[in-house]
């Protein structure tokens, strides 16, 4: 945009020395670097305390998905990237010998009912002996049922997995190092748009956003903040039992989070959808009409422009 109005700056010079209207004497051969400064420092620059600008990436939560028993699987009746509601079924363990270990529990349960209630040949010491028995079985048949379900993995919420390699007659573990496969939690859309430092004084939540994806070129598209990120990764302290390692010291952009007011269109964007952002802060409100111009010159060029 700077470089637009410069040119229309110089266009008009042009055609003021061209018809003798202005003389071109040293201040009007001058007036071009008087432009550019005035043009920089009086606009572009606050334009980007009052409308800063960055970079937004989509992210959506994911989920290792580790089973709570092991076992061989029998079924993974999901397809990659397939969508899939809360509860559906990922796969399933062999339940055999879960279902075992349950009906050997209740025979067992059963059995010492039955010594339970032949309490008149027993003393009073072998009758809370029994008892205690039967309601230690008891916990341990409610464990075996609980892990019986359990051979049933399930969504945990809306989405999808990806990268599925897991298949019929594959042994999981219970491991959390070893996940079985990766879910896409997409019941929720994370954007977030870097900002730089020194630009991010008066970004405050509910101020109005304006965004352009990759994904969907010549369209920008209006949210809101929802915040700002208070830590990144290098104002973070780790616990440690060494010294202070010192690292260099460098200005890393801050993260705001943003909501795109049409949700349905949010929900489509992949996980990694790039694009950028414009805030709209109470400051500098005459810059404001110059920003919304840039993004959706971005938003033209992302027709060609890969990067």
């Amino acid at each position: 945009m700077i470089v637009f109005l410069f040119n229309v700056y110089l266009a008009i010079l042009f055609c003021l020395v061209k018809f003798r209207i202005v003389p071109f004497n040293l201040f009007w051969k001058i007036s071009p670097a008087i432009v550019f400064l005035l043009l920089l420092v009086g606009l572009f620059i606050p334009m980007n305390w009052g409308a800063p600008q960055g970079k937004a990436l989509v992210v959506r939560n994911s989920v290792a998905i580790v089973p709570d028993v092991a076992g061989e699987v029998t079924e993974v009746p999901v397809a990659s990237n397939s969508p899939l509601k809360a509860g559906d079924v990922l796969f399933r363990i062999d339940p055999v010998p879960y279902q075992a270990k349950v009906d050997a529990l209740q025979e067992l349960r059963l059995a010492q009912m039955t010594k339970l209630q032949s309490r008149d040949a027993a003393t009073e010491f072998d009758v809370q002996q029994r008892q205690a028995d039967v309601d230690n079985l008891r916990a341990q048949i409610s464990n075996a049922e609980w892990e019986l379900g359990k051979t049933t993995v399930r969504a945990p919420a809306d989405g999808y997995v990806t990268n599925l390699a897991l298949r019929k007659g594959a042994r999981v573990t219970t491991l959390p190092l070893s996940p079985a496969m990766a879910f896409i939690d997409t019941s929720e859309t994370i954007i977030g748009v870097e900002i730089n430092q020194i630009d991010a004084r008066y970004i405050e939540p509910g101020q109005m956003v304006e965004a352009t994806f990759k994904f969907a070129p010549g369209e920008t598209y209006t949210g809101e903040v929802e915040g700002v990120l208070q830590a990144i990764a290098s104002g973070q302290a780790r616990v440690s039992g060494t010294a202070v390692t010192p690292e260099a010291v460098s200005a890393a952009p801050f993260i705001v989070r943003v909501k795109l007011d049409d949700q349905a269109f949010a929900a489509r964007l992949p996980a990694g959808a790039t694009g950028d952002a414009a805030i709209f802060t109470d400051r500098v409100k005459v810059a404001h009409v110059i920003r919304r111009v840039l993004l959706r010159q971005i938003a033209i060029t992302n027709y060609v422009n890969p990067f």
